[in-house]
């Protein structure tokens, strides 16, 4: 084989497995080895008949360490990150050694969100309105600047874990304890009323080769309640909708990105206005690309991998019908004694694929982020509408039981 790639491998809970696969396959059909780097303790089946390595993956100097190894051992061409926590470290990797691909400037916009809607705003693209929280006074009068509701969230998380809504001043005085002692880890927005979209896209030397965009049908600050679910919007686009795609292009060329994959969210206004929301140098998460993957029939890591090593590649992607995927999740807490698989999901009508990432003897607690779920399906429709009536259906065919931690059945 001539050459390798890295690939820095989270195997948590079966997330990132079809990724690390499509990736793996992709280098393989271009004559290119892979090595793997997991985090230490964190074997994988998935990594078998591969070099692997491990690391601390959240210490970027042991991971730099590491990686000068592996570099000194392999002839690494590229480095693919699956996970949002390790843009910014592969970045550094790669200036390290001389690698091409996104380098820390880059990696650091589409991770500081400070940064971020800095240069969005550089850009001539609209954000929401946004404070440091230097003291709780400061959040306060914000507030009062914009209206309630308001965002506290950290300038560098993902999943929208330790991200607050604050609907009042009672509000601001429950959560200001929650983060006073990291206040510089935070930021505060401007809660935006509207639609909120996705656009997931693969770029080759600057331009556009691939996009989707596609609709929540939630709120993400509101998973606890509602389950997370999107659906594509690939026919019949709006004015507002095809100004997305366009301020979606503009953020990504902008921020530096030349050959890659991205994820990026707006809000549409209930007036029209579009307005930036984050951006990430990865493939989007949770079942985004399984979605994508069974609607427009390609694998965005896969794809990532093949425009790298491929300047000529252009993906194949087709269009077919409307494609939604919705998290599954529960109310029920305890240790799982029953739980619908993944197989019987696939068996309803309009499923398309489905995985499971809880079984009976797990134990489900009250989540901390919006993916902190127990799996997800993908499903076809003629539109929006009609797709969101099909996730109800398909919701409340999914049945978990549970007991208390601690008890268990007895025959």
């Amino acid at each position: 084989m001539t050459g390798a790639i890295l690939v820095i491998y989270r195997p948590v809970a079966g997330r990132y497995a079809a990724q690390f696969r499509a990736v793996v396959t992709a280098a393989a059909e271009r004559g290119v080895a892979a090595v793997a780097l997991l985090p230490t303790g964190q074997p994988s089946a998935d990594v078998a008949g591969l070099p692997c390595y491990h690391a601390d993956l959240d210490d970027r100097e042991a991971v730099r360490s590491v990686v000068a190894t592996i570099v000194a051992a392999h002839p690494v061409r590229r480095i693919f990150p699956l996970f949002e926590g390790d843009v910014l470290t592969a970045a550094y990797c790669r200036r390290d050694h001389g690698i091409d691909g996104l380098d820390p400037e880059g990696a650091l916009t589409f991770r500081d969100k400070n940064v971020m809607h800095r240069r969005a705003t550089e850009l001539g693209v609209p954000v929401a309105r946004s404070c440091r929280p230097e003291t709780v006074g400061a959040v306060a009068e914000f507030a009062a600047e914009v209206g309630w509701p308001v965002v506290v969230k950290p300038y560098a998380g993902w999943a929208c874990g330790d991200t607050h809504r604050v609907d009042s001043a009672e509000d601001l005085a429950r959560v200001w304890p929650l983060i006073a002692d990291d206040r510089h880890d935070y930021r505060v927005e401007e809660y935006v009323r509207g639609a909120e979209y996705h656009v997931d896209s693969l770029l080759r030397d600057g331009e556009v080769v691939f996009e989707q965009l596609s609709r929540y049908t939630y709120s993400v600050l509101e998973f606890r309640d509602e389950p997370g679910g999107t659906v594509s919007r690939k026919h019949d686009l709006t004015t507002a909708e095809r100004h997305i795609l366009t301020a979606s292009a503009t953020v990504l060329r902008g921020f530096g990105m030349r050959t890659g994959v991205a994820h990026v969210e707006f809000f549409l206004r209930d007036d029209g206005e579009v307005i930036f929301g984050e951006a990430a140098a990865r493939a989007g998460g949770g079942s985004i690309v399984p979605a994508i993957e069974a609607g427009r029939g390609i694998n965005l890591a896969g794809e990532w991998c093949r425009l790298e090593l491929d300047p000529e590649h252009v993906p194949a992607a087709a269009l077919g019908p409307e494609i939604g995927t919705e998290y599954l999740c529960s109310d029920r807490y305890g240790r799982i004694t029953a739980i619908t698989s993944a197989q019987d999901l696939r068996a309803l009508d309009a499923v398309r694929d489905a995985d499971v990432w809880k079984s009976v003897g797990d134990v489900l607690a009250v989540p901390t982020a919006s993916n902190d779920v127990l799996g997800w399906y993908v499903c076809e429709g003629r539109d929006f509408d009609d797709v969101r009536a099909r996730f109800k259906v398909i919701r409340d065919s999914f049945e978990v039981r549970t007991e208390p931690v601690g008890e268990s059945s007895c025959g």
